[in-house]
């Protein structure tokens, strides 16, 4: 059996359709040829593929995509800086900036976690951070960076809200 899903992706209106069993990660993968949405244990324990699904963070290989239907999904590829700009996200500029990432593989699930945290808690201590990041794994770094890089974010982020 096949359904059509409607939503919007990244900013932009989307109707595919799909077998009721297929995940969000498999979708965004291998059907619309969005990759950076990563794959990293297929369990929901790693975090590589969190992607925000009406504004909150969720892991989309244990999410099926019927889900979606009139929802709105953001990916890592549609995490962008001030429109019409050529500049990264504010939590991505401070990812680079830090040395927040190494191989990259967990990078763009620690990106959309770390941005609905600081969205959620514009204000980020270091114990908020560490415990906001307890369900993303990186298997490179030992961490201070990336906590340092969300807390960068955060600051940044919130500069440009002006507060």
């Amino acid at each position: 059996m096949i359904v059509q899903i409607s939503f919007t992706l990244n900013g932009r209106p989307t109707t595919v359709d799909v077998e009721p069993a297929t995940l969000v990660a498999e979708l965004l993968r291998e059907r619309l040829n969005l990759t950076g949405t990563h794959i990293g244990c297929d369990t929901s324990q790693c975090g590589a593929c969190v992607v925000h699904l009406d504004g909150l963070p969720v892991k989309s290989c244990t999410l099926l995509a019927p889900a979606l239907d009139g929802a709105t999904l953001l990916t890592i590829e549609g995490l962008q800086g001030v429109p019409g700009s050529n500049r990264l996200h504010p939590m991505q500029e401070a990812f680079r900036e830090h040395h927040g990432l190494q191989c990259g593989f967990c990078t763009p699930g620690m990106l959309m976690t770390a941005v609905a945290l600081a969205a959620e808690k514009p204000n980020l201590t270091e114990a908020d951070v560490r415990h906001g990041l307890e369900g993303n794994i990186c298997r490179c770094t030992g961490y201070q960076n990336i906590v340092i890089s969300v807390m960068a974010g955060a600051a940044a982020m919130n500069a440009a809200k002006g507060e």
